[in-house]
């Protein structure tokens, strides 16, 4: 357990810091698939490495599987509002596959998850915040875990040929809060990213991102915002795609 403290306390560490992630979606013929949003920190290793190296923690290369994870703290998640309990509970088909080397200045956090619809996925990187939310609650003594409020939500759609993304905004307060806390930081993660990369079953033949490039075979769509762009204005990331029939 305290390797898993360790890593999502890294994951704490690595939303604060300069952020790459990459959300990435497969969806097969029958609208199933697997999700899976990323995170290269390997640019926050450069810089702080070497001082992660003289703690003398070995190499981890972890799965942590949040079923199990969510299991072994039922008792403290039952003492939570039913509301929360449900919001945890969204985490449980989740793994995450967790890289950490301050020697090699290796960090990444991988968490995925297979789904039948793409509509249940909802909002992946909420579900990477709300990971790292519990992870730094973790200790029992600290009481009840409680996922951290999100202020916006991501809906996926995908039906007769048609995949859709749309973002909104759910707490206009909590959304402005969030902008107020990143404006410290809007030098250091100028340089950031997020990018999408949507695999599907058919060749595209449409997209509502104007800036999105594509696959050789037609199929994958890779589209590349700034971070703090994003976190200003989160519809940018809002796209239809259709494929060819």
């Amino acid at each position: 357990m305290k390797k898993v403290q360790i890593l999502l306390l890294a994951m704490l560490i690595a939303l604060a810091s300069a952020c790459n992630f990459t959300e990435e979606i497969h969806i097969n013929e029958d609208g199933s698939g697997k999700l899976s949003i990323n995170f290269d920190g390997s640019e926050m290793m450069e810089m702080a490495g070497e001082e992660m190296a003289k703690t003398n923690e070995k190499p981890i290369d972890s799965i942590i599987s949040f079923k199990d994870f969510l299991e072994e703290k039922k008792d403290s998640i039952a003492q939570l509002p039913i509301e929360e309990q449900e919001k945890l509970k969204k985490l449980e088909p989740f793994n995450m596959r967790m890289v950490m080397n301050p020697e090699k200045k290796e960090m990444m956090f991988d968490l995925y998850s297979e789904f039948k619809n793409v509509s249940e996925v909802n909002d992946a990187f909420g579900a990477f915040q709300d990971a790292s939310s519990i992870g730094g609650k973790s200790n029992p003594q600290q009481g009840p875990m409680k996922p951290a409020e999100q202020p916006t939500e991501v809906d996926y759609s995908f039906s007769k040929n048609k995949f859709s993304r749309k973002a909104k905004i759910v707490d206009q307060e909590l959304f402005q809060q969030q902008l107020d806390s990143l404006q410290g930081a809007e030098m250091f993660l100028s340089g950031s990213t997020y990018t999408l990369k949507y695999h599907f079953p058919k060749k595209i033949k449409s997209t509502t991102a104007e800036e999105a490039t594509f696959s050789q075979d037609g199929k994958t769509l890779i589209y590349e915002v700034n971070f703090m762009e994003l976190m200003k204005n989160p519809s940018v990331l809002d796209l239809e795609v259709e494929l060819e029939k």
